[in-house]
């Protein structure tokens, strides 16, 4: 195919409020490096870690719950580590979901991929990286808000399956967090509680926890019970509702906040407590003789072994998992959409329409 010379995106200009997402159609288009592929997006999605990073939530000057300055942006926020890893190079294209379709190559790379529909691991360790580094697609390098984006070949994944590109492109983020929380929790026929469950990494939970033959039960407002039943949840519970003593083997926790002690003392002995987000606050009050009077093991999730979004791959391609894609917007809706995440009136996640 013949290939523009410019492309439309919507770029990030600095950390702020949703006027520092600006739409741009006279972008060059990016080229593969050697080792990368050159992708047409069919669709992205939003997620937390875009809003997050929009707003400089991630700063350590931030202490209140993601929500609080979502549209405006936190004025406390320093850009020196506004973002997961720290600071940030602006203008940055960010969306950590992609679907679309390998269009070409760069050296070292077999030309038999061109064609290829994939979709894009969201977290990887750079080649030639420290043992800790660590890029997220949409933060240490552009992503999934644009016509086209470059990846490292081996980061993009070949995908077979009859579902949508909007419905592929609900997975990458969300359950590949979800099912990096569950493999470090080694989460087997277990009793396991998950918070957050309407969200994107909630509801990617609650559907690969049952896939293991967990008992799940999810916390979420009583409109979106029937909902999460129908995912797999085995029972529901408010998100103010009381919680058992020793109940839960397993707690996947995406909300942190206030309510956190009430989340250990619902752990067996020498239950395990996984964390991968805090969207109802960061800093939460621990009273260590809960801890070690119950042999806590306290797990913090983000990055992630390689097998698990090739994991993944696999079961989507299997229907071991499904999408739930609560609206779609077009790429130029972006502050839109992301309007319509923070309003949480949803189940699972607001696509975005590239192709369309």
């Amino acid at each position: 195919m013949t290939l523009p010379e410019t492309m439309s995106a919507v770029v990030l200009t600095g950390h702020g409020g949703l006027d520092r997402l600006e739409w741009r159609e006279d972008l060059p288009l990016p080229r593969p490096q050697a080792g990368e592929v050159l992708i047409r997006l069919g669709a992205s999605a939003v997620n937390n870690t875009d809003v997050n990073t929009r707003t400089g939530w991630y700063s350590k000057a931030v202490r209140g719950d993601t929500g609080a300055a979502a549209t405006k942006g936190y004025d406390g926020a320093s850009d020196a580590d506004g973002a997961w890893s720290g600071a940030l190079s602006f203008p940055r294209i960010q969306g950590a979901d992609c679907c679309g379709v390998i269009v070409a190559v760069g050296a070292c790379v077999d030309a038999a991929r061109l064609g290829e529909r994939v979709l894009v691991r969201p977290m990887h360790q750079p080649e030639g990286g420290a043992a800790d580094a660590l890029v997220t697609f949409g933060s240490e390098r552009d992503g999934g808000f644009a016509q086209f984006t470059t990846i490292d070949s081996d980061h993009a994944l070949r995908i077979n399956s009859p579902l949508s590109d909007t419905e592929l492109a609900s997975f990458p983020c969300a359950f590949s967090t979800a099912e990096g929380m569950i493999q470090r929790a080694n989460l087997g026929a277990e009793r396991v509680l998950i918070t957050g469950a309407s969200g994107g990494v909630g509801s990617a939970a609650v559907q690969l926890a049952k896939r293991r033959g967990a008992h799940v039960t999810a916390t979420t407002s009583p409109a979106k019970m029937e909902a999460l039943k129908a995912l797999g949840a085995d029972v529901t519970l408010g998100r103010d509702d009381p919680l058992q003593a020793q109940a839960f083997d397993v707690v996947l926790d995406l909300v942190g906040g206030p309510r956190w002690p009430a989340l250990l003392e619902a752990l067996t002995n020498h239950g395990r407590y996984v964390t991968s987000g805090a969207i109802a606050g960061p800093i939460v009050e621990l009273d260590l003789r809960t801890l070690y009077l119950k042999d806590l093991l306290l797990i913090g999730s983000t990055r992630q072994d390689p097998r698990v979004f090739t994991d993944l791959i696999r079961y989507i391609e299997a229907g071991e998992i499904r999408p739930v894609v609560a609206k779609t917007y077009p790429l130029h809706e972006l502050r839109a959409a992301q309007e319509a995440f923070l309003d949480k009136s949803h189940l699972g996640k607001i696509a975005i329409d590239i192709a369309g």
